[in-house]
């Protein structure tokens, strides 16, 4: 018997016993669960900077974690050794959330402000994100999300009071490049109109030759951006030849900072990363 998942727009229709779409949400008996719950492959003190979020307490660090799989496909993925792979390929250890709490606090004296849920996409690991960010908010910790934003919106809604920050991927601004990504342009929109109401959000673009770096696209992409609030910092990074585009060039330096500055003609705070 098929079960669907109503995590993320994908709606996968799960089979008894086996995973979705993203490789971690499965049908046991009936109800989908977690199936990577409490699995983290990386783990690491990270500078806040490095999420990236450039204007959420600049100079901290925070705990940062990962699992393993993705509801996207982006044949450019720069992490795909986790998030396209399955339990059985990558080595993780369990850490419940109150050990992942402990070992936020005991990080504190070298500037660990809290926790974020990056590496690969956090939303497929939806109830163990949810428990840890939970018992991180009693505990007085700040928790980000690094995410492809591609969640429905009860559960997001659900998460939100709980999250402090968040840096948002919109990966392209045509419905044709998302269909290139395997995800749901709308889906991702939506996820940053309504946290940006409820917490501090930046968003990034990963600059790729040839799919979604004409001067046209970032200006419509920063102009609706603003329409939601001028001061959202945004992130160009550059990209570079890996997963299924190792043949591709990577992304002139001049391409980014020209598309910088397009985007800085509505936008207060404009980042160009890994120039």
């Amino acid at each position: 018997m098929k079960t669907r998942c109503e995590n993320c727009p994908h709606y996968c229709m799960i089979e008894e016993g086996h995973l979705g779409r993203c490789h971690a949400r499965k049908n046991v008996n009936g109800t989908i669960i977690c199936d990577n719950y409490g699995k983290i492959t990386s783990i690491a003190l990270d500078p806040i900077e490095k999420k990236p979020l450039m204007r959420f307490y600049p100079g901290s660090m925070i705990l940062s974690i990962g699992s393993y799989g993705c509801n996207l496909r982006c044949p450019f993925c720069q992490n795909s050794e986790i998030s396209q792979a399955y339990e059985e390929d990558v080595a993780y250890t369990y850490i419940s959330p109150e050990e992942l709490v402990r070992r936020a606090h005991e990080l504190e004296p070298q500037g660990n402000i809290g926790i974020a849920y990056t590496y690969n996409e956090p939303f497929i690991s939806y109830e163990y994100v949810f428990d840890c960010a939970k018992l991180a908010h009693e505990e007085g910790l700040k928790n980000v999300l690094v995410t492809n934003g591609m969640v429905c919106e009860e559960p997001l809604r659900a998460l939100l009071p709980y999250i402090d920050a968040m840096n948002i991927d919109l990966k392209g601004f045509t419905r044709e490049f998302y269909d290139f990504a395997g995800g749901d342009f709308a889906t991702v929109r939506r996820t940053i109109e309504i946290s940006a109401k409820s917490c501090h959000v930046e968003v990034t673009t990963l600059v790729i030759p040839g799919k979604n770096d004409s001067p046209e696209e970032i200006e419509e992409l920063a102009k609706w951006l603003a329409g939601i609030d001028p001061e959202i910092p945004y992130h160009l990074s550059r990209f570079f030849p890996d997963y299924k585009m190792s043949d591709a060039k990577a992304t002139p330096i001049k391409t980014v900072y020209d598309l910088a500055d397009v985007a800085r003609k509505h936008l207060k705070y404009v980042y160009t990363g890994n120039c």
